[in-house]
Formats: C-alpha cells, sequence, structure tokens
C-alpha cells in the first residue's frame, strides 16, 4: 500500500497525515477550511492547528472528498464525531469496493449514542464491502509530528486487517498494536476525555497528585464498567486504548477535556471557554452521551455524572468533588 488519505485538517489529521507523508507514502489530505486550505497551498503549513511544521511534499492538499480518496489504499477519518454521518454520508458514494477505513474519532455520536464505527457499517454501502478499523491511544498530535516515539492499538473485527494495517504504518516512531475489540478501543476513546474534564477541575482547585491519582483509578474503573456492558473485553482498558490514553489526557495541560476543567475552576461559563479554543473539546459532547449510556445500560459512573452536572448543570466545581468524596463507603470492585 503506497497510497494514503487523511480526512480532516485539524490537529491530529494534519500531524497524521504529516507523519505518513514523512514515512515516504503518497498522502492526500482533506481540508474542510477554506482560510486552511489556502494557507497550505501557499505555505504547506497549517498555522491554525499544527504551527511550526512544513509539510514533505509527499503530502498534497484537497477540497474535494472525491478528489482526496481517488485510489487511496487507506482513508483515515479524523473529524470530530459531531460531524461524521455527514462526512460519511457525503464520502460514501466516492469509495470503491474494498476500500480500507480507519477512523481516529473518539466521541459518540449524540443522538444514536453510536460508535464511529457503527455509523460507518450504517452510512456506507454494504456492497461496497469496506474493510472498517479504529486507531486509538495516548496521541497528542504535536507529539506525533515531532517524532516523539508513540503507541497505539488498531482494532477491526478482521484480526488480519488490524495485522495489515499495524505492518503498514508502524515504524521506529510509532509502535501500533493489535486488537479485535472494536467497542473496548473505541469506548475508551470517548469515556476519558470526560474522565480528563474531572482531572482538569481537581488541579484547578489546587488539589495535587493523590487526587488525580484517584481520579484515573476509579476513571478507569468507570471505563470498564460502561465497556463491559457493552460487550468490551475486559483486557482492553488496561491497555494503550484505556489506560494509556487516561492517563495522557489526565495530566497534561495539552490536553483539550482538561484545559476545559482546568477552565471552569476559573470561574469561566462553558460557552465562553468552547468559544476560546481553536479545537474541538470532544470530553464536552461525550459527556452527555456517556452519562445517557449509563442511564440506558443502569450503571453508576459517578465522575462522569458529576462532570455532567457542572457542565450542564451549574454545579460548582469543588462541590461536585466534595460529593465524590463523600459518597457511601464500600468495597473497590469494578
Amino acid at each position: 500500500m503506497v497510497n494514503m488519505s487523511v480526512i480532516g485538517a485539524g490537529s491530529w489529521g494534519s500531524a497524521f497525515a504529516y507523519y505518513l507523508g514523512r514515512l515516504g507514502f503518497s498522502t492526500r489530505l482533506w481540508v474542510r477550511e477554506e482560510e486552511i486550505f489556502v494557507d497550505l497551498l501557499q505555505t504547506r503549513v497549517n498555522h491554525t492547528f499544527l504551527p511550526g511544521y512544513s509539510f514533505p511534499l509527499t503530502v498534497s492538499f484537497h477540497k474535494g472528498l472525491g478528489e482526496a480518496v481517488e485510489g487511496a489504499d487507506l482513508i483515515f477519518i479524523a473529524v470530530p464525531s459531531q460531524y461524521c454521518r455527514q462526512i460519511y454520508t457525503r464520502l460514501a458514494e466516492h469509495l470503491k469496493k474494498g476500500q480500507i477505513v480507519v477512523s481516529l474519532t473518539k466521541g459518540l455520536e449524540q443522538k444514536t449514542l453510536k460508535r464511529m464505527t457503527e455509523v460507518m457499517e450504517e452510512v456506507f454501502p454494504s456492497e461496497k464491502k469496506l474493510r472498517i478499523a479504529v486507531l486509538s491511544g495516548p496521541s497528542f498530535a504535536r507529539e506525533v509530528a515531532a517524532g516523539h516515539p508513540t503507541a497505539l492499538v488498531v482494532a477491526s473485527k478482521d484480526l488480519n486487517l488490524a495485522r495489515e494495517i499495524q505492518q503498514t504504518i508502524s515504524s521506529l516512531q510509532l509502535r501500533i498494536y493489535t486488537s479485535t475489540d472494536v467497542v473496548g478501543v473505541e469506548l475508551c476513546g470517548a469515556v476519558k476525555n470526560v474522565i480528563a474534564i474531572a482531572a482538569g477541575i481537581s488541579d484547578g482547585l489546587g488539589y495535587g497528585n493523590n487526587s488525580r491519582a484517584a481520579l484515573i483509578t476509579r476513571g478507569l474503573v468507570e471505563i470498564t464498567r460502561l465497556g463491559l456492558a457493552m460487550g468490551a473485553r475486559k483486557d482492553t482498558f488496561s491497555g494503550l486504548a484505556g489506560l494509556g490514553d487516561l492517563v495522557l489526557t489526565c495530566t497534561s495541560e495539552m490536553s483539550r477535556n482538561y484545559h476545559v476543567g482546568i477552565e471552569l475552576t476559573r470561574g469561566k461559563s462553558l460557552k465562553k471557554i468552547l468559544s476560546e479554543m481553536k479545537m474541538v473539546a470532544e470530553g464536552v459532547r461525550n459527556t452527555l452521551t456517556v452519562n445517557k449510556l449509563a442511564h440506558q445500560k443502569k450503571i453508576e459512573l459517578p465522575i462522569c455524572h458529576q462532570v455532567y452536572e457542572v457542565l450542564y448543570h451549574g454545579k460548582p466545581p469543588h462541590k461536585a468533588l466534595e460529593e465524590l468524596m463523600s459518597r457511601s463507603l464500600k468495597e473497590e470492585k469494578i
């Protein structure tokens, strides 16, 4: 495989296209925003989402979806979850039989509560027999672009497909592991964003390492609890998509969701915080979908519930953490 396509020129899509181009793959990057497209054509730098990195000549920039995926062996879609169904629908007519489509999105569809690969399977024509996978794990875009060693997991119902993707895009910089637990990998990517908001709130209130460690640990319990109820494998949650990505997003100001939590403790409204951000913080919408799923499955997710109360009911952040600490005492278990 030599021809790659990346749909979405946000920070992660841009960094991933940059990575593929640096490996020598012919890579087409689809750009939605006109101003970013013009900037890329003129300077080969995405000054909005990936400043400081000039794309290699192996990467080309495209405004048309059909043009972007034409002849692609592998198509990676890095679009925020709220836009995915629309993009998938537009993309469907341009896809060829047997093409490989990989989701890079970490979120759930708000209206249906479906994972992104479920939406793909619903939207993409069955007769095209597209091969679908998801790539996830601890991966800040700028660090991938900078060439820092990174480990991710690619999941597909078809293990041979996961291995094919693994063999194609792995390098000394990016180590790819395989999995068949698509459900677990996708749910990890969505729920960890909610826990990251809680971690930002904790740090913003001036609490220390003990508090953050407790949130990460009990947050992992909540991710696991929901995942098992949805049919995922338990071992997935101690892996890269689970614990790995959770630790990353809960411990760094580079995390958009952690940043939201920090800003909430400074007295800013959610609307103002989001208006000041260039990139999408998936955890804000994920908080709604995760809590709806928990309600459907009759599962207790205390941290996720308190984040929901802070974001959508105006509960003071310090009050939410107090309520978490004052819950009835119990045995530690999932």
